[in-house]
């Protein structure tokens, strides 16, 4: 560049020197020759300003972007703004372009789990005292149909069992003739387990993965237990090295494996959200328990993760925030664009929601998100708490099987009373090592456009799940109108 620049210089000074000794002004010239070379040499400098520029900002970002993930990985008190996503520091760096999210960031867990001093006292109780469970399903009709897992629950009842009171009974699952059976050895297993590790799968989707970094202390005080179906069991069978106790337990390294006879759902994604949120009627003992997905590894000692989630802050529910959406009516359209279930089947299951008062996330709202990461659930079995997960499994047994859309409704309709701990998505990701799935999920509802095609290939619809999707709403959803959404996830 430099030759090429001192070559038209040259040429301009020859052709200035031409015009002095014979007067004669080149043709193609509109300017004067001083005035050429002035402009030469501007653009020249201008092009070096514009790369400086673009070399000193490069430098910025990268300054920026390194300082960031050394202070979130650092134990620096000062740095914790930075590191949260939703402290004006980050808020700012963040709307500059300048910094995302981190995926992984560290969990301020304490040093020693044998250190750890365990609660002896339950959470106290302030708004119901007793909770006991419907067990026979009461079916409306010629007596033809079969009792449901679920239950044949009523619009009605559905809004009975809202309105809190300090005794309560409702429907929670384990209907009689409904499925789902535990043999009578695991039955006899579960009773004594008061911290338990949950993991589930179904229809061999997983494999089970061992857990690492377990204290001895965590090892003898928690029950590992892995609930599958006579699929998956027959799978792990073939591809994994299952050793039976003297009274005939099951096991896969330092999972007990209990085995749900008898599917209660057609559908694997809603048969999966039995032990995840029905943890507390699968083993009712428990005092706490942690849920991991079955393509997860954990990863962070259990005992841990009760004192970093519960414990410290005096909380009993504990769960993560999604890391893109924190409006329920944003993840529907996510799951939409994923085809993770009928698209005109979520609409319907949203305009209910938005018929009954559910308003898009805001920041005047008391939680920190309405949707959660519901692959790991960290909780006290209180009976408050497991009211929730009643209501929570009761929404997702009568509409769609998608849990991330109901949770913020029914967080929502107690109104205040239910209180969470919402910990950052950054420490969620480090808390497992995720596993791909043994094959992906599908199922043709999930490709259905519009309930007129639903409704001409009724082998579609689900038998044993989702009613109220097909049960008629007692109110008028065809004016209700979803809110706008924005598309924060890549999703599609």
């Amino acid at each position: 560049m430099d030759i090429d620049f001192q070559r038209v210089v040259s040429r301009a000074v020859r052709r200035n020197q031409l015009h002095q000794h014979t007067g004669v002004v080149p043709l193609n010239s509109g300017k004067l020759p001083q005035d050429c070379t002035m402009r030469i040499i501007w653009k020249r400098g201008f092009i070096r300003l514009v790369l400086t520029a673009g070399i000193i900002w490069m430098m910025i970002i990268l300054t920026v972007f390194l300082f960031h993930v050394w202070s979130c990985q650092s134990s620096v008190a000062f740095f914790a703004a930075l590191c949260n996503k939703d402290s004006k520091v980050f808020g700012m760096l963040h709307t500059m372009g300048l910094l995302t999210p981190p995926h992984r960031c560290t969990i301020p867990v304490a040093d020693d789990p044998n250190k750890i001093v365990i609660p002896k006292d339950n959470s106290p109780e302030k708004f119901v005292q007793k909770l006991s469970y419907m067990m026979e399903d009461i079916i409306q009709s010629n007596g033809s149909q079969s009792p449901l897992f679920g239950g044949h629950q009523t619009w009605q009842q559905r809004e009975e069992s809202f309105k809190v009171k300090p005794t309560m009974k409702v429907h929670c699952g384990f209907m009689q003739g409904g499925g789902a059976e535990m043999a009578s050895k695991d039955v006899h297993y579960v009773k004594k387990c008061k911290f338990v590790v949950a993991s589930g799968i179904f229809d061999a989707y997983d494999t089970p993965h061992q857990p690492s970094n377990i204290s001895k202390r965590s090892e003898s005080l928690f029950c590992f237990l892995m609930v599958v179906d006579e699929v998956s069991l027959d799978f792990i069978k073939k591809n994994a090295t299952i050793r039976e106790d003297t009274a005939g337990g099951q096991w896969v390294g330092i999972w007990r494996l209990i085995l749900l006879k008898h599917k209660p759902y057609d559908e694997p994604r809603r048969n999966g959200k039995v032990p995840k949120i029905l943890t507390h009627r699968l083993f009712p003992q428990a005092r706490y328990s942690i849920w991991i997905d079955g393509k997860m590894e954990l990863v962070v000692d259990p005992l841990l993760l009760l004192e970093r989630y519960l414990w410290r802050g005096k909380q009993t529910f504990a769960i993560a925030q999604h890391k893109h959406h924190r409006s329920i009516y944003e993840e529907a359209d996510s799951n939409k664009r994923r085809k993770r279930y009928a698209r005109p089947l979520i609409d319907l299951h949203m305009k209910i929601y938005r018929y009954e008062g559910m308003e898009s996330w805001s920041p005047k709202k008391s939680v920190v998100s309405d949707v959660p990461e519901g692959a790991i659930i960290i909780r006290e079995h209180t009976t408050l708490n497991n009211l929730f997960s009643c209501l929570w499994f009761n929404e997702v047994n009568l509409l769609t099987p998608r849990d991330q859309l109901s949770f913020g409704y029914v967080v929502y309709r107690l109104g205040g009373m239910f209180k969470l701990f919402m910990f950052p998505n950054c420490e969620y990701n480090s808390i497992f090592i995720l596993h791909p799935h043994n094959r992906e999920h599908s199922s043709k509802i999930e490709w259905a456009k519009t309930i007129a095609e639903i409704k001409k290939h009724p082998e579609l619809i689900e038998s044993r799940g989702g009613l109220g999707l097909w049960t008629p709403y007692p109110g008028n959803l065809d004016l209700v109108v979803l809110p706008p959404v924005a598309r924060p996830s890549k999703a599609g």
